[in-house]
């Protein structure tokens, strides 16, 4: 009988379990259509708290963790899926109530993944991965707008992280002028590195502030969430525009509606999870595109399938910078 290796999180009566184990292919989902060899998956932050037990992401037992994958279709019923063909995929429940892609084989529905784009190889499609790919929904959330890089700062909060590093670089990358926040001020040449012009201490913007603040910002992209993200909306200049896709900091919003009724500034959320396919495409074409091979080089590190599991509470407290590519090992890859 046929195994693969996975990082698979249980609940015995014992107590909370997260392994690397071998599982039978027999277990694979039977609502998959689509069965892919992994080459390459990521810790997201969603990732870290699952494999973690820190909340309550899980909610199907047992369950091979994994949120992104990419890698070759190895068996397809699914009309727009063949063998041979290199997929994406990242979100819709992945890793919640599907069994994930931290496995050398997945078996996933076929409208879920997108074509591993021109320009990227599957190594560098999970060094974007949900992280990289939700930073694109946000620029383009302010791209469309109508926040120009003429309008003023924009700022990138959890900089250091994978959403803010990416972001950082493709709004550079578009002519804006991004200050970075971060707790990690030693990160401060890393970040500039990637194209912020500026950085800034995370607990100027982290501790409960006024309702409205001095105008500065013309934009954010806000993975935090919580004071931070009512701190940065306080901050707008009138008209701005706020991306919010995050919650780092909390999932609470401890702001009053004065930055929105008396600035017009505009809180846009962003989801990556369900995002439709037309958007999704889009997303993923504008970052083969815009992102520049060593700029994700550069802010990605990698580990063997083996060693994903103690990776989790590392990306929680914050100690990962960038992007965490996993190397699942499967032996299909290009």
């Amino acid at each position: 009988m046929s195994t693969f290796k996975g990082i698979l999180l249980s609940k015995p009566e014992s107590g909370f379990v997260a392994s690397l184990a071998d599982i039978d292919e027999a277990e694979l989902p039977a609502d998959g259509d689509v069965t892919i060899a992994v080459e390459f998956s990521t810790i997201n932050y969603k990732d870290g708290l699952a494999i973690a037990n820190k909340s309550p992401v899980v909610r199907k037992w047992p369950m091979v963790a994994g949120i992104d994958g990419a890698g070759t279709v190895i068996a397809s019923s699914h009309a727009d899926w063949k063998p041979g063909d290199k997929v994406v995929h990242t979100g819709f429940g992945v890793g919640e109530t599907h069994w994930g892609c931290l496995a050398e084989k997945a078996k996933l529905k076929g409208e879920w993944l997108v074509p591993l784009p021109s320009g990227l190889n599957t190594r560098q499609a999970m060094a974007i991965g949900t992280a990289g790919y939700t930073a694109m929904l946000a620029v383009m959330t302010l791209a469309r707008q109508g926040v120009t890089p003429d309008k003023g700062e924009i700022l990138v909060t959890g900089a250091a992280g994978g959403v803010g590093s990416v972001a950082i670089t493709l709004l550079a990358a578009r002519g804006y002028k991004v200050v970075a926040s971060t707790g990690r001020l030693n990160e401060a040449d890393y970040l500039k590195s990637l194209g912020a012009v500026a950085v800034i201490d995370r607990n100027e913007i982290s501790i409960p502030g006024k309702p409205l603040q001095k105008e500065r910002w013309a934009g954010v992209v806000d993975s935090v969430g919580s004071h931070t993200l009512a701190n940065a909306c306080a901050q707008c200049q009138y008209g701005a525009v706020v991306a919010a896709c995050g919650l780092a900091q909390g999932m609470d919003f401890p702001g009053t509606v004065a930055p929105f009724i008396l600035r017009g500034v505009v809180l846009a959320g962003v989801d990556s999870v369900y995002t439709p396919q037309p958007r999704r495409r889009e997303a993923w074409a504008q970052l083969a595109k815009e992102l520049d091979g060593a700029k994700i080089d550069a802010m990605t590190s990698e580990v063997k399938l083996a060693d994903a599991i103690e990776q989790a509470p590392k990306i929680l407290a914050g100690q990962v910078r960038g992007r965490l590519v996993v190397d699942v090992g499967a032996v299909t890859r290009a």
